[in-house]
């Protein structure tokens, strides 16, 4: 088991991003662009929002939090194997839709994708130690998720759209 139930750097840099993102996100006029410029771009032109600054604000951060995940990755791991994590792009996307941002963007929450992040290592987690099941159901049981919460949320999205139409 990782840490072994102890608080280590990897962990206390997780809660620091996860807290600085929550932050960023929902109490300073960048987050609020973000999310505006998420909702649409024709949109957040009129409502004023510097659309090529946010944007490369936005691939900024991007390239920061990706840059500091391969280094607690390489601290974890004690390797620097850049191809280690090729495929797990897929399990991020479905992270964050199951924490419930919307694909159609300007709706979500940093503490929802960590709610997202931990239901998926749990499923994850149980169909590895179960022991029945083959690696490869991981695959399948997320792909079947990812499904589900892009259905429910066209689903929800057709009905607060008939519901504000009449």
């Amino acid at each position: 088991m990782p840490g072994k139930g102890r608080f280590t750097l990897i962990g206390a840099v997780m809660l620091l991003s996860v807290a600085g993102g929550m932050l960023l996100a929902h109490r300073t006029r960048f987050g609020t662009n973000v999310f505006a410029l998420g909702g649409g771009e024709a949109t957040a032109r009129m409502m004023g929002v510097p659309i090529a600054r946010t944007t490369i604000l936005i691939y900024a951060f991007s390239g920061f939090m990706a840059g500091l995940a391969g280094i607690v990755f390489a601290i974890y791991t004690a390797a620097g194997y850049p191809l280690a994590t090729v495929g797990v792009e897929l399990n991020a996307i479905a992270a964050v839709v199951i924490g419930g941002t919307l694909l159609s963007g300007g709706s979500g929450t940093v503490l929802g994708t960590l709610f997202g992040v931990l239901t998926m290592g749990l499923i994850q987690t149980y169909i590895v130690f179960d022991g029945t099941l083959s690696s490869w159901w991981t695959k399948i049981v997320i792909g079947m998720l990812l499904f589900l919460f892009i259905v429910l949320q066209k689903g929800l999205l057709t009905i607060g759209a008939a519901r504000r139409t009449g």
